[in-house]
């Protein structure tokens, strides 16, 4: 099943995606707070998944809505992953934007943070004006989004902990990653965590190692990898952050991106305005954003 949040006549609603994405069904009022907060389906998943398609309003046109982010506004930071597949490590490592690494592939995931004002929906704009440098790169991401939280989570119960998964765009301003070093401000900034289209439910997603991720900008194919390819795998990633952060339902974390970034070509591709970046990840679904 793919969630997704919409707006109908200015309201947020959650919605079934169709698997061809050319329709969507809101939850029906009789959903209580799930009907319009994505958030209150996650916390009420167990008791809410097995009436969902009985609590369901007519189809809608997919073109007559709007979808939003997923979880349009994050209660928490996006937790993110850096330098977690193993060609990419390479390529960042080449380029010299990484002034705080040791080591060519890291030794321990590289956790840092998005705030919630980096969240926009599909189709919305990439403020790349925002960055002085003119430096905008994109990153295609799947990102895990939790179902049940908890602090001190173990590998092998992590995936039980998963509510589904969605794709995400780490934008990042490369020469601001490299000049501030903690990568906050260069991967922070307002607009640059795309989110969406909508949420596959893990029931639905199976082993998510077996994923495959694409991305495009301008149609050109510049990303192509699977998710087995992550370095840290994702219960290694729920692992690592809930034994010192509890995590809570409703938080994200995004795994990291393949080989194929803007900085990793000689020189390096990075974004203009104008440019489009389009993310497909077998079963979720195509992110798409233009960069202004």
């Amino acid at each position: 099943m793919r969630l997704a949040t919409i707006e109908i006549k200015g309201e947020r609603r959650v919605a079934v995606l169709s698997a061809d994405g050319a329709s969507v069904r809101p939850l029906a009022a009789s959903a209580g707070p799930a009907a319009t907060s994505m958030l209150a389906l996650i916390t009420g998943w167990a008791e809410l998944k097995g009436r969902i398609e009985g609590s369901l309003d007519a189809a809608l046109p997919t073109d007559s809505v709007k979808l939003l982010a997923p979880i349009p506004r994050p209660p928490r930071n996006v937790f993110c992953v850096g330098k977690n597949y193993h060609e990419h490590a390479k390529e960042f490592a080449r380029s010299g934007f990484d002034s705080t690494a040791k080591e060519v592939v890291p030794e321990a995931p590289v956790v840092f943070s998005k705030p919630p004002s980096a969240v926009i929906g599909t189709g919305e704009t990439v403020l790349g004006s925002l960055d002085p440098t003119r430096s905008v790169d994109y990153e295609g991401e799947l990102g895990v989004v939790i179902g049940t939280g908890g602090r001190g989570i173990a590998k092998a119960d992590a995936l039980a902990h998963v509510f589904g998964y969605t794709v995400i765009n780490d934008v990042t301003a490369r020469t601001l990653q490299q000049k501030h070093r903690q990568w906050l401000i260069g991967k922070g900034i307002d607009t640059f965590c795309p989110m969406g289209p909508a949420i596959l439910t893990a029931e639905a997603a199976g082993d998510p190692a077996k994923l495959t991720l694409k991305t495009w900008v301008n149609g050109e194919l510049r990303q192509d990898a699977v998710v087995s390819d992550l370095i840290f795998d994702i219960p290694t990633l729920i692992e690592t952050i809930s034994s010192v952060i509890a995590l809570e339902p409703g938080d994200v974390i995004a795994t990291g991106t393949p080989v194929g970034v803007g900085i990793g070509f000689t020189p390096p591709k990075f974004l203009d305005a104008g440019d489009v970046v389009a993310i497909e990840i077998s079963g979720i679904g195509r992110l798409e954003n233009p960069i202004g």
